[in-house]
């Protein structure tokens, strides 16, 4: 949170409650992404899985939907906005923060990865 606008402007009861909205929606995301990799890899028993191409589309999947969340928020919604401390990256004339660009860069690949191992 800290990375963003409202850390300093929101009031303690709004942060945790955008603590606790955020967390469910990327929950949401992940096993969006999640389902919608296994129903295009036309996975079946988890033995047989190809995990590289599940933790593969899974990762663009919620990077992707991600990417436009931010967009649609920060620059069309305007329901938050990024703070000095978030570094961005600008694709395509558009600004985005990096540090949701990493969470679904790193998680579904390592998620996947401990799963695999469990």
């Amino acid at each position: 949170m800290p990375l963003y606008t409202l850390w300093k402007e929101g009031e303690p009861g709004y942060i945790a409650f955008s603590i606790l909205h955020c967390t469910v929606g990327d929950v949401m995301i992940g096993t969006g992404a999640l389902a919608a990799a296994l129903l295009l890899a036309r996975a079946r028993a988890a033995a047989t899985w190809n995990w590289l191409a599940i933790a593969s589309i899974a990762t663009a999947l919620g990077l992707a939907y991600t990417l436009f969340s931010e967009w649609l928020n920060t620059e069309v919604r305007g329901a938050w906005a990024y703070g000095s401390a978030m570094p961005v990256v600008r694709l395509g004339g558009l600004e985005f923060g990096v540090t949701p660009m990493l969470q679904w860069l790193l998680l579904p690949p390592l998620a996947l990865w401990l799963a695999r191992r469990a």
